[in-house]
């Protein structure tokens, strides 16, 4: 059976039940999702106080998102030729050890260069990680189970953003952030414990070669256009939730309620990304449209209405509700774009996915530094607007 029938509807006559040990391993390697993407974007709650104690500006703390987007970018293809003949479960537990060593390592780091040589273990650890992680699904459960299993592996994101990042500045202004980068770092090696107990033994299908991710990408046109709506919605939205906390501050919200309002964030993320294995099945193009309306709507929102906790809170559901669908809906496209070749789709998503985090970040640091905070919602909400023409493209 290919990939592509695989995430397609699967008639009732034919379908095979996932087993209880099944979902475990998806809960664990979603565990391990979740760990990844909360050392990734714990800096947005913290970007504040970690630049007051390091000595640097907020647009140069902002290198703490940048640089591991960055490494990730790299990381991501190079891992998955480098891996490919190695057994998929163990390739999770050394990546899970090494996000580990990351945040404690970050959590001790006495200056910003310390700083940002512990994020570039992150970036190797996150593009390493969704390589593998990102079609997981496919060897894990039953076909049938296929896009459920995939939107829980990928509910490891909205998990970190309605839980990671809002607990972790919750760490961070009452413990300190160093605490809240250790309390990571323990999480990680939770998560290494789960993969080891859980996951089953993973052979390798086949090595992949450099030659095939540039022959795919030269060569498949849903890929390219993929790569086109990767970039297009997560520089857009990472252009300007890098700087959320700076956005809220500068509309009058109190640094103390932040935590709180990445917390409605988050909720509304991960609602979303649970909605959305039925929502990618029948309706993929629907739905990217709609997520990429939903941001921004939210982003211009955002710079134009929002002066209270309230208006905030209402602004940031939206907000989240669209961006807890992106990750599950571009990853099925890129499975119906090479069904044969999962793996090697997956690592050109995980690198064009990093690599705009770095862009948008980056941009978004330089705008900040320049100007007012709010003109960073601005270039997110124009950067969306091209999905949805994209989207409906046959």
């Amino acid at each position: 059976m290919t990939t592509l029938e695989r995430v397609q509807p699967v008639s009732s006559a034919a379908v095979e039940r996932p087993t209880l040990r099944q979902w475990l391993s998806v809960a664990a390697v979603a565990l391990g999702v979740f760990t990844v993407m909360t050392a990734e974007m714990l800096p947005v709650g913290l970007l504040t106080p970690i630049g007051a104690e390091l000595g640097v500006s907020t647009g140069t703390a902002g290198l703490m998102v940048a640089v591991p987007g960055l490494v990730a970018a790299v990381a991501a293809p190079v891992s998955t030729v480098l891996t490919g003949r190695a057994d998929r479960r163990r390739v999770l537990l050394g990546l899970a050890a090494l996000v580990a060593a990351a945040n404690f390592g970050a959590a001790l780091a006495t200056g910003f260069g310390l700083m940002l040589a512990a994020r570039v273990l992150v970036g190797l650890s996150i593009g390493a990680f969704w390589s593998v992680a990102g079609g997981i699904a496919l060897r894990l459960v039953p076909a049938s189970a296929v896009p459920r299993a995939t939107a829980a592996v990928y509910g490891g994101i909205g998990a970190a953003t309605v839980l990671g990042v809002p607990a972790g500045t919750f760490i961070g202004g009452h413990l300190g952030w160093r605490a809240a980068l250790a309390v990571l770092g323990g999480l990680s090696l939770a998560a290494f414990a789960a993969i080891a107990a859980l996951v089953p033994k993973l052979p390798s299908t086949g090595a992949v070669r450099f030659a095939s991710l540039a022959r795919m990408a030269r060569a498949n046109a849903g890929v390219r256009t993929g790569l086109a709506l990767t970039f297009l919605i997560v520089a857009g939205h990472f252009v300007a939730y890098t700087y959320v906390r700076e956005i809220l501050e500068a509309s009058g919200i109190a640094g103390g309620a932040v935590s709180g309002l990445l917390m409605a964030f988050g909720a509304a993320a991960l609602g979303a990304t649970a909605a959305s294995g039925a929502l990618i099945g029948t309706r993929l193009r629907a739905t990217l449209v709609a997520l990429a309306a939903a941001m921004s709507l939210a982003m211009a929102l955002m710079a134009l209405a929002v002066g209270d906790v309230f208006s905030a809170a209402a602004v940031l559901v939206l907000w989240g509700a669209g961006y807890g669908l992106v990750s599950p809906a571009v990853q099925t496209w890129y499975l119906r774009a090479a069904p044969d070749e999962a793996e090697a789709a997956t690592s050109l998503n995980t690198m064009m996915f990093n690599l705009s985090i770095a862009a948008g970040s980056f941009a978004g640091g330089l705008v900040v530094d320049a100007s007012a905070a709010r003109a960073v919602l601005w270039i997110g909400a124009l950067l969306l607007v091209p999905v949805a023409l994209l989207a409906r493209r046959r």
